[in-house]
């Protein structure tokens, strides 16, 4: 049994280069210790510690494109929905091993529909999720008391 140590991945949205050229294709490999340790030595993450997410997407990305080096510059200009993607990629292919996302399990949610009015106007229904930890994820703030709080 062979370990893959390199993935490959498209961006989402893709790095364009200065010649306005699209590049979406890519591959990461697997961080080494020494990918992780070197980072806190720069002088950019000591003055900002958010920089080291783009010191070690720099190490790790062997690909990207046709570019000929995939460098902190190129990293730094990412869009910032495929900088979010590089760094779930990077953790899922590091503590998994693996590129594939992990099957989610659904939750059961038990809608129960409820009329408001004002005076003579209905107002349209508005629906009252209750079911485990998927109505706290989608409504975090709205929920001080659930579950078992018998509001609406």
């Amino acid at each position: 049994m062979t370990l893959q140590t390199e993935f490959e991945f498209t961006l989402p949205q893709g790095y364009v280069d200065k010649e306005g050229n699209l590049h979406q294709q890519g591959s990461m490999r697997l961080a080494t210790a020494l990918d992780e340790i070197a980072p806190l030595r720069d002088p950019r993450v000591t003055t900002n510690q958010a920089y080291l997410a783009i010191i070690l997407l720099a190490r790790v990305v062997t690909k990207l494109g046709s570019l000929a080096d995939v460098n902190t510059g190129v990293i730094e200009k990412l869009f910032s929905a495929d900088f979010s993607y590089l760094q779930d990629f990077y953790r899922r292919i590091n503590e998994n091993g693996t590129a594939k996302v992990s099957p989610v399990r659904s939750a059961t949610i038990t809608l129960r529909w409820t009329w408001v009015s004002r005076g003579d106007n209905k107002l349209p229904p508005r629906a009252i999720a209750r079911g485990g930890s998927l109505y706290r994820l989608l409504f975090p703030l709205a929920t001080p008391g659930y579950p078992g709080d018998g509001a609406p």
